[in-house]
């Protein structure tokens, strides 16, 4: 049986079997078979194609209501920690001396890293300088959505000082090279320390201080999954940062 409710659709958008698939990224065939088969694609391929098409994904295939079966662990999580105070500073500065690729560090400030490590800028050095590629982002001062999280964080104006703080601790490493500095004004969920493929995530949590709320430790295991998900947020935002220089 055909699925005639995107049938209908497509022939009242004027889409092709072809120009949907290019749209959703897929073969024709398998728009074909949604069609004529009622074939239900992955959930992430439906979720665009439905957006594509400008109608509610469950609409166009009822069965995706069904959720999931979950898993007890995603093979992803190497730990889960109560809140990052539990940990010590040199786990992520171990995490970091490892990396022999890129180094992706997104914080608001985290100046407890400089505060307990003072040799953290010569460690991201030694990493540049070993063909590794570095990329910190920390928070603009000046920003509203910063300012914001400081309230609501219970942090008043002292986020906004830490940020300058952080900036002053890693502006040296600006004119690095292999090294990028820049400062974000978003509003962070969540704060990523990323040393090749594993990465440790500061959750952020309303109301907590982000040494008060929990950490996952993460180790890459295939396309898309968790890791990629929080590796393409750093790469949202990286790209509405602004560069700093020496």
């Amino acid at each position: 049986m055909g699925n005639e409710r995107l049938r209908a659709l497509m022939a009242s958008g004027g889409w092709t079997h072809a120009a949907l698939a290019t749209a959703t990224g897929v073969d024709p065939k398998s728009v074909e078979r949604w069609v004529n088969l009622g074939r239900v694609p992955r959930r992430a391929t439906a979720l665009r194609a439905a957006e594509t098409l400008g109608e509610d994904v469950h609409a166009l295939w009822p069965a995706l209501r069904q959720a999931r079966a979950a898993r007890a662990v995603s093979p992803e999580l190497v730990a889960l920690y109560d809140q990052r105070a539990d940990l010590p500073v040199s786990v992520f500065v171990d995490l970091l001396a490892t990396a022999r690729e890129r180094i992706d560090v997104l914080v608001y400030a985290a100046v407890f890293l400089h505060e307990a490590h003072p040799r953290l800028n010569d460690l991201l050095r030694e990493r540049a300088a070993e063909g590794c590629a570095v990329r910190v982002a920390v928070g603009d001062a000046d920003s509203p959505h910063i300012q914001r999280r400081g309230r609501e964080e219970r942090f008043g104006h002292g986020i906004e000082s830490r940020c300058r703080l952080a900036l002053m601790h890693y502006r040296p490493l600006a004119d690095e090279p292999g090294i990028e500095l820049r400062t974000h004004g978003t509003t962070l969920y969540n704060s990523i320390y990323r040393a090749d493929d594993q990465a440790l995530v500061n959750t952020h949590v309303w109301g907590v201080n982000a040494y008060g709320a929990p950490v996952w430790h993460l180790r890459r295991n295939g396309d898309g999954g968790i890791f990629d998900m929080y590796a393409a947020s750093f790469s949202a935002v990286w790209e509405t940062a602004r560069p700093v220089e020496g």
